[in-house]
């Protein structure tokens, strides 16, 4: 193990044995959100310090062993404990490597999705439809609230865009990789001909900010529009202002959100929603200086970056950034993302610990 490695979990040894000595303290619930930072930190700390204990534990039986080789009667077995001491080593310094990666502060949010078809026109419409089943059967498999913001329909079914949040644990860490370009390959339903049409969606996955003073917002950069909602909502819905349009001027994003009949409700879900543009758009600039250093292996986070073929005639998807294909277009557009999300996972985290090494 290196040395700064190895001095890195020192200090975290010794934090953790600080903290269980903080915690024991009879009036430590008395400032509840220093007590509440506390228990997090030990419950982060306590796993890794384990891990820890158990390689210290297997470098002192390596080193026992090799006090035992230079005695003749005792070597065979002596070498025999060595061998299964560095091989425990060797994967726990694997398994402590992962754990100390820097850990996205956003992967515990909830998530607005935005999904927007681009070319293609109504096939890309009804493709931004599938999508959006897509992930909400992946988010109802894991129990997830979903909450429909704004949508604005396509004539046959599909959606020109179309916003939804999504609550629940990890949920910002399971999708964060979904955000770029969607393209689909397949025959549509207009087409008489029978012939393969190729067309494509953008995908937005945004973390929520905690509230709008997060971003920092000035009231006075908002502009704040109402007017009658359009489509169904029978006779109330062209009766009133209900619909708003917010529009944050320094930064130009426009978000609209018409979907409740409440203008107070529309307002604070567009505020919500424009909170977690800006803060993603903060994160893309920062990303984008970070990535002209270092290309990621999963890729650049441009929307207009296209990520993924989903191809009907031979029933594949292909993620373009890890040259992943599975043959289970079916299961796929039904919601089942796990093994396609494990593999995005594990090649980011592949990408950290190369990372990691050169900076070491």
């Amino acid at each position: 193990m290196k040395s700064s490695m190895q001095s890195k979990l020192d200090q975290l040894t010794l934090r953790l044995a600080e903290l269980n000595q903080l915690l024991s303290q009879p009036d430590i619930t008395s400032n509840i959100d220093q007590y509440r930072r506390f228990t997090r930190e030990h419950a982060e700390l306590t796993p890794v310090v384990e891990q820890y204990a158990l390689w210290r534990q297997a470098s002192d039986d390596e080193q026992t062993a090799l006090d035992l080789v230079a005695d003749p009667s005792m070597r065979d077995f002596a070498e025999d404990e060595v061998r299964e001491a560095r091989g425990r080593m060797t994967t726990l310094e694997g398994d402590l490597q992962k754990m100390l990666l820097p850990k996205d502060p956003n992967d515990d949010r909830n998530i607005f999705l935005e999904i927007r078809a681009g070319t293609g026109g109504e096939e890309s419409a009804l493709f931004a439809g599938a999508l959006l089943r897509m992930y909400m059967r992946y988010a109802e498999r894991h129990r997830w609230q979903i909450e429909q913001i704004s949508e604005s329909a396509s004539d046959l079914g599909g959606y020109k865009e179309v916003i939804v949040r999504l609550v629940g644990q990890g949920a910002y860490s399971r999708l964060k990789f979904e955000s770029g370009g969607h393209r689909v390959q397949r025959v549509p339903e207009t087409e008489a001909q029978g012939r393969i049409h190729t067309s494509a969606c953008t995908v937005a996955v945004m973390p929520e900010a905690d509230e709008v003073a997060e971003v920092q917002i000035n009231p006075a950069d908002l502009r704040i529009d109402t007017f009658r909602a359009s489509g169904a909502g029978g006779q109330h819905i062209n009766k009133t202002d209900s619909a708003v349009r917010v529009t944050h001027l320094p930064t130009g994003i426009v978000v609209e959100c018409q979907d409740d009949r409440s203008q107070h409700k529309n307002k604070e879900r567009a505020l919500k929603v424009l909170a977690a543009r800006i803060m993603d758009k903060q994160y893309q600039e920062q990303h984008a200086k970070e990535a002209a250093t270092r290309k990621s292996l999963i890729g650049s986070g441009d929307r207009s970056e296209r990520i993924r073929t989903y191809n009907f005639p031979q029933g594949r998807m292909t993620d373009h950034r890890i040259n992943l294909t599975l043959y289970k277009l079916d299961a796929i557009m039904d919601g089942d993302l796990d093994e396609l999300i494990g593999a995005l996972a594990s090649e980011h985290q592949a990408e950290q610990l190369a990372a990691l090494g050169e900076g070491a």
